[in-house]
């Protein structure tokens, strides 16, 4: 019951005891109980006016809530004759109008803020107070091949996308704390910029991931630091072969001057000299390569048949070291637009890479005989050519991925680190995506990918 009721009821309790009293008197003095009665009916309308009056704050201050529970903050309270209420009413409508406005402006911040979300092509990724996914935008959904992620936590977006989305990088996400940035890469050698924080919602904090693509920026500066590297080495190390050929040159004048058995050992010696001077002439040409690579000059070629080149080429090599080198899929395709010597050369590079990986399995007891694969297709959905160089040596499998592309980084002995180096500078150049990775079907997979 209503405080109002309450009151109400108390009144007429009171004045109908009163009545009654007074009623029992009504034979001996009725002249007095009709005056009492008046009293009392006086009393009780009066009681009634001033409940109301006391009361009415509480109605507008019901009025008021029912605005605020329905979160009708256009509406207003009309005012009343009192001026006390009225100033009450006053009051509440000054409130009413703030936070419309707030609200309003909120509106308009959340709408922006909205649209730049989608527009901006940093990923975004916001999670609720449960760790759960609340947002991601557009960026974000094309950067993890995921759509449907309302509800989701990061463990359970792996588990649901496995098969189709970029998983390497959502478990790299999983581990990333609040406040922390880190540099990860995926499976095509593309590098991201990722940070973890937080900001107060409610007074609860709630974590938020943003990711930035930096493979351009990372190359350029990577590729500005290894030129002026190999041009200042390349420089010493010529002026240096240079001038150690020159003198070499000059004491061959005096083998003979010498007896017959020291001329032998004397021009041994110098030509052995001779030699590693100029194979440390190579060794510096061979970076300087990547340095002073030119832009591609485009035609048309078959690719089909540059491929057919590299397989005659390696074919005996492959059948003395017990490896199958053929074709798995070979669809014929139209001529293509790229430069042939710089084409041929990446692909030499990815092929010879692809055998001695085996090679090395081999001799390493991981596997009796191996394969090297050519898969050239288009793809039925997307009209990509899809050029895949497949090898079964599987030794790529706890490499990470992020240091494949790196300049200088190798895994094999001896291995200089330039051959990837110089086959993402041409596919780069060509405008081709790349990527080198563990398949997970015990092969490594080095896939191009032609846009039609």
């Amino acid at each position: 019951m209503s405080l109002k009721r309450r009151l109400l009821v108390y009144l007429f309790l009171i004045h109908g005891i009163f009545l009654v009293l007074a009623f029992s008197f009504y034979l001996s003095q009725p002249l007095l109980i009709v005056c009492l009665e008046l009293g009392l009916a006086c009393s009780l309308a009066l009681g009634i006016y001033l409940v109301n009056k006391v009361l009415q704050p509480l109605d507008f201050a019901q009025q008021f809530h029912d605005l605020l529970q329905d979160e009708n903050y256009a509406s207003r309270i009309k005012p009343d004759s009192n001026q006390e209420i009225n100033e009450l009413v006053l009051l509440f409508n000054r409130m009413l109008e703030a936070l419309y406005k707030e609200r309003l402006e909120l509106g308009e911040q959340r709408g922006f803020l909205d649209r730049l979300l989608e527009a901006t092509p940093t990923a975004v990724i916001v999670f609720d107070f449960d760790g759960k996914i609340s947002l991601l935008n557009a960026s974000a959904q094309n950067l993890l091949d995921v759509t449907e992620t309302a509800g989701l936590s990061l463990p359970q977006l792996i588990q649901k996308y496995e098969a189709t989305s970029n998983t390497e990088l959502l478990q790299q996400l999983q581990q990333l704390l609040p406040g922390e940035s880190a540099v990860y890469g995926d499976t095509e050698g593309r590098r991201y910029r990722c940070q973890r924080n937080q900001f107060t919602d409610r007074g609860f904090k709630r974590d938020f991931v943003l990711i930035d693509e930096i493979t351009a920026e990372l190359a350029s500066s990577e590729k500005a630091t290894y030129e002026k590297l190999i041009r200042v080495l390349a420089h010493e190390v010529n002026n240096t072969v240079a001038a150690t050929g020159s003198v070499l040159e000059s004491l061959l004048f005096y083998s003979g001057q010498l007896q017959a058995e020291d001329s032998h050992d004397f021009v041994t010696a110098i030509a052995a000299v001779r030699k590693r001077n100029g194979n440390l002439g190579e060794f510096i040409e061979r970076f300087t390569r990547v340095v002073k690579m030119p832009e591609p000059e485009l035609k048309a070629h078959d690719l089909a048949a540059m491929l057919d080149g590299i397989i005659y080429l390696y074919r005996q090599q492959c059948n003395e070291l017990g490896i199958s080198f053929n074709w798995v899929v070979r669809e014929d395709l139209p001529l293509q637009m790229l430069d042939a010597p710089l084409m041929e050369q990446a692909l030499l590079n990815i092929v010879k890479n692809a055998i001695e990986a085996v090679e090395t399995s081999i001799k390493l007891g991981l596997q009796q005989a191996g394969y090297v694969k050519l898969e050239l297709r288009r793809d039925a959905d997307t009209r990509a050519i899809l050029l895949s160089i497949r090898d079964s040596a599987n030794l790529l499998s706890n490499v990470p991925h992020g240091q494949l592309f790196t300049p200088f980084f190798t895994t094999k002995k001896g291995g200089q680190g330039i051959g990837l180096m110089f086959v993402r500078e041409v596919l780069n150049r060509h405008g081709y995506s790349h990527k080198l990775m563990a398949n997970g079907e015990g092969e490594t997979s080095f896939d191009i990918l032609i846009e039609g």
